[in-house]
């Protein structure tokens, strides 16, 4: 099954540049900086790492277990964007391999920052921060992406927070994946474990790797947010079973059950940062698609429903019954399929309406919450040029019920929209990088605010400017 994919893969990559390997496996110098002195030496640190550790291609493993540049798997020569080829890589459970040993698929990956805000914020921006034009060391982050067994893989992240300064078991995807036939068509189907609703989809139109990729932890945020956008992510763990048939229709239904607070915190949550449940969700995604030779469409819908304790907190005397229903759907054009550094043009729309209804206990009597809605709407568009700079905007808007008692927002309004700007820049992760052992991504990113928690007056205040530096490497 694997070897026909790899095949496939190999034969559609047949015009394009082979790939150098490089051996260098030298040395690797480990810089541990504190936060309070993460200036532009981070910057350089950084880079200097990078150039010194042994070969990498991308994160996911596709690269490493495959010979592969990160440009055949990833929109822009970099994640998390797929191509067909990494979608059809992660749907076939992360396995597939040119058959020679790499080792184990371990990877680090690391983002470092500077963010500006349009005003500076009362009391600094994060703790240990300052109220403006901050550098950080997003996060730290160590990777298990790749074979574990035959038919067996998974994509297992931890992190260290640099701004909260934190490490955590992030997301966690692991898979059992066969194939067969039914109705004299292909059948694949799977089984996955994971720790964060959507985590496990391969399109970039579900919440878990959607657009913006990255952006800052300094610089504020909107206040609400649906449970199914990122709620209950590494907060629940789940199990589910998927299935593409034909190459045309996906289905996929998933049960999670919502950790307790003792398993968070022993996993590096915080309880009392969101939402907390301990009641089982389910969980259904449907999708169909269309591959043309150089188009790729998808249409889909996703949907989930929880009993969740607003902030985490046990005492307020009730639960929240969220149920997300979700539409989704991708497109991509490649304008030469067997050239890994063609041009591709990526477009992506998601929308979630929401409903929250309240269960009250009966000894508990606030008596002014009723039941509420929230919508979220995104739409993005970016344009690779030769797998090394890519623009992207993207429109986003949540609306819903007014109410102070429910959301914590000066006029109890939960509205937000506004635009999202960034143009990308990665120089290698194609066939004839200078730095094979390597990949990075260089991004400057704008946020535009027109409405922030519901007001239009001083909306403007909370926009920001992010550059970042994004590396991988395999150890």
């Amino acid at each position: 099954m694997f070897l026909n994919l790899l095949r496939r893969v190999m034969a559609r990559r047949a015009k394009a540049e082979k790939l150098e390997l490089s051996a260098d496996r030298d040395r690797r110098d480990l810089l541990m900086l504190s936060r309070r002195g993460l200036q532009i030496l981070p910057f350089a640190a950084l880079l200097a790492l990078a150039l010194t550790a042994g070969p990498a291609r991308a994160v996911p493993s596709f690269a490493i277990q495959t010979g592969q540049p990160c440009a055949a798997c990833h929109i822009g020569a970099f994640g998390p964007q797929l191509t067909p080829y990494g979608r059809d890589f992660k749907l076939h459970g992360y396995t597939a391999s040119d058959g020679k040993d790499h080792g184990l698929p371990l990877a680090v990956t690391t983002q470092a920052s500077f963010t500006h805000t349009a005003q500076p914020q009362d009391g600094g921006a994060a703790p240990g921060f300052r109220d403006n034009d901050n550098f950080a060391i997003d996060q730290l982050s160590v990777y298990y992406a790749g074979q574990i067994a035959p038919k067996l893989g998974g994509f297992i992240e931890l992190n260290f927070d640099g701004v909260a300064q934190r490490a955590a078991l992030n997301n966690v995807d692991v898979r059992y994946v066969s194939e067969g036939q039914v109705l004299g068509q292909d059948l694949l189907w799977g089984i996955t474990v994971n720790n964060n609703p959507t985590v496990q989809d391969p399109w970039n139109s579900t919440p878990a790797w959607g657009f913006p990729y990255n952006q800052s932890s300094l610089a504020p945020t909107p206040t609400a947010s649906t449970l199914v956008d990122g709620g209950l992510a590494q907060r629940v763990v789940g199990v589910g079973a998927y299935t593409m048939w034909n190459d045309l229709l996906y289905l996929e239904a998933d049960a999670y059950k919502g950790l307790t607070a003792p398993a968070m915190t022993a996993l590096g949550q915080v309880p009392e940062d969101g939402e907390q449940t301990t009641s089982f969700i389910p969980y259904a995604r449907v999708a169909l698609i269309k591959d043309w030779e150089k188009h790729h469409a998808e249409i889909g819908a996703y949907a989930l429903s929880a009993n969740v304790v607003p902030g985490g907190n046990q005492t307020l005397g009730f639960m929240v019954r969220k149920t997300d229903i979700a539409a989704d759907a991708t497109y991509q054009y490649i304008s030469d399929p067997a050239k890994v550094t063609s041009d591709r043009l990526s477009a992506h729309a998601t929308y979630i309406h929401e409903t929250a209804k309240m269960h009250w206990d009966d000894a508990f009597a606030l008596g002014t919450l009723a039941d509420h809605w929230l919508d979220t709407m995104r739409f993005d568009v970016s344009y690779s040029f030769a797998a090394t700079v890519t623009p992207s905007v993207q429109y986003f808007r949540t609306t819903g019920t007014g109410d102070p008692n429910y959301w914590p927002t000066l006029n109890g309004s939960p509205n937000s929209d506004g635009m999202i700007f960034e143009v990308a820049y990665v120089p290698w992760g194609k066939p004839d990088s200078p730095f094979p052992n390597m990949n990075v991504r260089f991004a400057l990113q704008y946020v535009n605010y027109f409405r922030f928690d519901g007001s239009t007056v001083g909306a403007s205040r909370n926009n920001n400017v992010y550059f970042s530096i994004w590396t991988a490497m395999k150890f």
